[in-house]
């Protein structure tokens, strides 16, 4: 079960340690059937040993409890070595369920052990995350963005890096009008979940909600267009005023034919506006695949 507190990581005692043949059981074994289990063998006249421990270690207590490492000297505990059979060191091996499920020999760069470390800890789901998730997503549709939020927050306190939370936190703020709110927060990512496309999503909605809060009034817009249909920038004031709207297909309607008239009026304005509508919305609406279908059929006419 999730908990929604604001517990601190585990700390590395809890996440590391040594284990001998009298523990390896209950340290090993039994421990992989709650959370798995990575077995560093080593020795202390191993060089390579001395490299691999530490990245494993950092590695290990970077996944914050999504996975625990122990670690067996095989000259002091020849009996495991033998019945698993280790011919060389470094071996590592990762238990699951009382079993060995992956592993690999010598030492290996960074990258490749925190592929490893990401690849075992899968293993044990996402300890229920992804439903507080889903169910976050469901707060925020039904309209209570703020236990939407708090139930974010809650995620990311246990997740830092988790995409959808933090651009969850975003929207949530969003919802109840709080653009500069959810600005600053965005402001807050780290380069890596800037790139992410959750986030990437989340700003898209930041500038729309900018543009909404200068919309004009549809009817008067539509009045001018109608009036005169050259007017390319009534039209994209219309495109802006349907989105804030809620009219999100007529607005991609409305910029599709100011593309259509006038692909390069304003350096490209109505395929710039479609881009952030698209990036805004989930990759599979509807809106966006037809959206972006008509878009390209006009590009490659």
């Amino acid at each position: 079960m999730l908990g929604f507190g604001n517990e601190p990581p585990k700390a590395a005692a809890d996440l590391i340690k040594d284990a001998t043949e009298a523990s390896f059981m209950a340290d090993v074994i039994e421990a992989s059937r709650e959370v798995p289990i990575i077995v560093d063998f080593w020795a202390t006249w191993c060089g390579p040993c001395k490299t691999l421990g530490p990245m494993l270690e950092a590695a290990v207590t970077e996944a914050r409890g999504k996975v625990r490492m122990v670690k067996v000297d095989v000259d002091r505990n020849q009996r495991i070595a033998q019945q698993l059979r280790i011919q060389s060191i470094p071996t590592v091996y990762a238990f699951w369920q009382g079993q060995p499920v992956d592993g690999f020999q010598g030492a290996v760069p960074a990258s490749e052990i925190r592929k490893f470390i990401d690849r075992v800890a899968a293993l044990a789901g996402d300890g229920g995350l992804g439903e507080a998730l889903d169910a976050a997503e469901a707060m925020l549709a039904e309209g209570a963005a703020v236990e939407a939020a708090e139930t974010f927050a809650a995620i990311l306190g246990e997740e830092p890096a988790n995409a959808r939370a933090f651009a969850g936190i975003v929207r949530a703020y969003l919802a109840l009008g709080e653009v500069d709110r959810a600005e600053a927060f965005l402001g807050t990512a780290s380069a890596e979940l800037a790139r992410s496309p959750e986030v990437e999503a989340a700003r898209a909605q930041i500038a729309l909600a900018r543009q909404a809060q200068n919309a004009g009034p549809v009817a008067e817009l539509e009045a001018r267009v109608a009036a005169d249909p050259s007017d390319h920038q009534a039209r994209f004031d219309l495109a802006q005023a349907l989105h804030a709207n809620g009219q999100v297909a007529e607005a991609v309607d409305a910029l599709l034919e100011l593309f259509r008239r006038d692909r390069e009026w304003n350096e490209g304005a109505a395929k710039a506006q479609l881009m952030t509508i698209f990036e805004a919305l989930k990759p599979t609406d509807p809106i966006v695949l037809r959206g972006r279908r008509r878009l390209s059929s006009m590009i490659f006419a």
